[in-house]
């Protein structure tokens, strides 16, 4: 075998895994939202709210592309909101540099988030989301920092970012 058809094959076959994984996430809405919130809209209420972006995020648990996010480079004290419905969720004195691409945290502001676990794109992850309105923030892992070993890796379009008076 070539190396080139060796690296035609990775790329065929980046683009299906791509594709399949789009064609999943188009036929389904946020499974967290099969419980109840304490902030509810519509659809399109959602849709009319959040950028395109956001709603794939938040609404249909799409991820954004890793160091797409300007929250990655935020370095300024303050607390980091769900865009969906500005529930402070994380703060900037949990914030660290990962080097995964995407904005990561070793925890979250007491009682903001919920968890379930996500067994999608063949591996087990925990998924979480706002405990507030359910809008998907990202995925925990346990190869984070000192004190809890966690690494809360969290797509920046999901929040905003309020710096500390």
């Amino acid at each position: 075998m070539k190396r080139r058809d060796l690296v035609a094959g990775g790329a065929t076959a980046t683009i299906c895994l791509m594709g399949a994984a789009a064609l999943w996430r188009a036929g389904r809405t946020n499974v967290a939202l099969a419980e109840v919130f304490e902030v509810t809209r519509t659809d399109a209420e959602w849709r009319k709210m959040l950028s395109e972006a956001q709603y794939d995020v938040l609404r249909r648990e799409g991820t954004e592309r890793p160091g797409s996010s300007a929250l990655l480079e935020e370095k300024r004290k303050g607390l980091f909101h769900c865009a969906g419905c500005d529930l402070a969720v994380y703060s900037s004195e949990t914030k660290y540099e990962s080097g995964t691409g995407w904005p990561s945290f070793w925890d979250c502001v007491p009682g903001a988030i919920g968890t379930r676990e996500d067994n999608s794109l063949f591996m087990a992850r925990t998924e979480c989301h706002c405990r507030r309105c359910g809008g998907h923030l990202g995925h925990i892992f346990d190869d984070g920092p000192a004190p809890t070993g966690m690494r809360h890796c969290i797509n920046g379009v999901a929040l905003t970012f309020r710096p500390a008076a």
